[in-house]
């Protein structure tokens, strides 16, 4: 607005002046509008970054929480695999003596097996070092021999006498007839 615009209005000149001369110093309210907007968009910006800072400094306390979960497990597995592996080696060893007893003929497994030293037991290959010399004593042993069975040196004794199906005292004849028909013919001429 210019001064006469003013004067046509109703005002003095000297209110006039004073006007436009307050006027140099005002801004227009496009100008106001534009600002003002601005400044609210800028406090809903930081709004919206403290809350997600918030929710970062959530995440982070959260994360250090999965890394402790995390390595918690690792810890839980690495203990799980080593019983596993513990459990699968005595499995093994097991196997490898109880066979090793059966090829010695032990009468007794469990007995002969509570004998044996196998704290500190390693395998060679399929079989345990050291097992086949601790058997073997044992086999020789006076107090332990009597747990394994023996091979028999002796040959067994021979008994002579009647044998079912071979010949008798009748001349060579058999004596178990071959069929029916066999039985009841030998009957008839056994009794002729």
């Amino acid at each position: 607005m210019t001064k006469e615009q003013l004067m046509k209005l109703g005002l003095s000149e000297e209110q006039a002046t004073k006007i436009i001369e307050g006027f140099g110093t005002m801004i227009p309210k496009s100008r106001f509008d534009e600002v003002n907007n601005a400044k609210k968009q800028l406090e809903k910006d930081v709004a919206d970054r403290d809350g997600q800072l918030e929710e970062l400094k959530e995440s982070a306390s959260a994360n250090d929480e999965l890394k402790a979960q995390i390595e918690k497990l690792q810890s839980e597995n690495t203990s799980a695999k080593e019983t596993y592996e513990a459990e699968v080696n005595q499995l093994k060893l097991d196997g490898a003596v109880e066979r090793a007893l059966i090829g010695a003929k032990a009468k007794n497994i469990k007995a002969v097996k509570a004998l044996l030293d196998l704290e500190n037991a390693e395998f060679d290959g399929d079989d345990i070092k050291g097992l086949a010399d601790q058997l073997k004593s044992l086999q020789e042993g006076e107090d332990s021999k009597f747990l394994f069975e023996v091979a028999p040196t002796t040959k067994q004794q021979q008994f002579k006498g009647f044998k079912p199906g071979e010949a008798g005292e009748r001349g060579g004849q058999e004596t178990t007839p071959t069929s029916l028909a066999d039985a009841v013919q030998s009957h008839f001429s056994q009794n002729q």
